[in-house]
Order: C-alpha cells, then structure tokens, then sequence
C-alpha cells in the first residue's frame, strides 16, 4: 500500500483518520522519511486523542451518580469575571444531554480562544438548555462582587427550561434553587457540565468586553477584558474611568476619590 501512495495522499488519509492499525503497521516498515514524520505525527495526535477522551470520561462521574439516582436534568454552573476592575461578572448554567460528548473540553482557561470559541457553538447548539445571568458594574458596586455573582447565577438557572433536578456549582454555594445542588471547589476541573457552563460564561463575558473596546479603546478591553493589567492601570490613571469600570475596586476607588 505504502509503494503506491504519495506522502501527500498519506497525510490526507492520516487527517482523516481512515488508516486502520493494519495500514498504519506497514507504514512503519516504509522507510521514506516523510513518511516517518507523518507517522510520529499521527501517534502524538492520537495519544492526545486518548487522553482527551480518558480525561471526558473522568468529569462525567458527578452527573453519572446524579443520573444513577434519577436526575435526568442536570445543569453545570460557572461564572467569569470576577476579578476584573471593569465590565459585568457573567454566569452561566447549562444542561447537557446524557450523551453529550465533547472530547477535549475542560476549564475554559485551559482552552485556547479558538477552540473556547469552537466550542461555545457547539455547547450552545447540543444542551438541552443555557441560561445566562449578567450582572453589571454598577450593581456590582451597590452588592459587592460575591452577592453579585451569586444573584447573576440565579438569574442564570432560572433560564434554564427545563427546571434542572440538580445543579453543580463551580465553588459558590446557593440557596434558594428550585432544585438541589452541590458546591464543588475546582468544579470547572471536575465536571463536564461545569465546565461547559465555564466556556459560555467566558465566551460570552469576552465577547461583552470587545463591545465595550469599541466606545472605550483607550482601555484596552478587547485584550485585557478589563483585568488590572499594567496598561489598562496607567490608562485608568490618564483617561479617568468609564462607566464600566468598579468604582469599589482598588485602585479605580481611588482615581475616583482623588
């Protein structure tokens, strides 16, 4: 098979993954180099493959126990944006199919912006339900960014149609849900569900941040989504702030006292 296909036909085919182990197995007795190459190639892309896969089926144990004890809706929860000085604090919860599967998923800030991207389309085009709770600067300033992010998170499960059975929750205990839940520190690590929450969250809070870089691009949000980074901090102290910034963070609190 190997005398009759070009290297370029082979990578093809290794792209495709339509290469059986029989195939790939006489390709590792030709000894052109380009061949070689691909070859190494393919296994990295499929010990990867592997331990994608390996690492899905690990943060699928809570909603496994969950759907053992009859939870059929199980909704993840995550936020993003808490310790920004600008911009809105975004929470997320999404409920995923039983079947869903989505081999590489994890924390969203485990995930380039591409693939966050790629698979906020997807989370959004397969769950059975997403539910957004967005809660803005000003109101973070009159609760304070706990209770703010603890109201953005109610307001994002009572999107959610159907009413879940039960919620995981990256970190954040709730009460008074219209169902049970569960509080799990490092949950974006450790739950499929909490994890997809944690991609729609950032994505979303992302996408909100490079709006807000239109009217105020001396800030810089579209690269620092509104983190105090050295450069967003001396355009705080030449500029003034904005009215997306945290006037009860440190140190926009004090540009805004002086």
């Amino acid at each position: 098979m190997n005398d009759q296909l070009t290297i370029v036909e082979i990578n093809k085919l290794i792209d495709s993954e339509q290469f059986s182990e029989r195939e790939i197995e006489k390709l590792k007795l030709d000894e052109r180099k380009g061949v070689q190459k691909l070859l190494d190639r393919y296994e990295k892309q499929l010990k990867i493959k592997k331990q994608q896969e390996s690492l899905f089926n690990s943060m699928l144990v809570y909603e496994k126990n969950l759907y053992k004890l009859g939870n059929n809706f199980v909704a993840g929860m995550d936020e993003a944006g808490r310790g920004p000085l600008a911009g809105p604090v975004v929470a997320a919860a999404v409920i995923l199919k039983k079947d869903f599967y989505l081999p590489g998923l994890n924390d969203s800030k485990q995930l380039n912006k591409q693939t966050r991207e790629n698979f906020f389309e997807i989370i959004k085009e397969e769950a059975i339900s997403v539910g957004i709770g967005i809660i803005h600067s000003e109101e973070i300033d009159k609760l304070n960014i706990y209770q703010a992010t603890k109201k953005a998170m109610k307001v994002a499960i009572q999107q959610l149609n159907p009413i879940p059975d039960h919620v995981l929750i990256d970190a954040v205990p709730l009460d008074n849900l219209p169902c049970t839940s569960d509080s799990i520190t490092k949950g974006d690590q450790k739950s499929i569900s909490i994890a997809a929450a944690s991609v729609i969250a950032k994505v979303t809070r992302d996408n909100l941040m490079e709006e807000l870089h239109n009217s105020y691009p001396h800030y810089n949000f579209a690269s620092n989504k509104g983190y105090g980074t050295k450069e967003h901090l001396e355009a705080i102290i030449q500029c003034g702030v904005s009215p997306y910034h945290r006037r009860s963070f440190a140190p926009v609190k004090d540009v805004v006292n002086e």
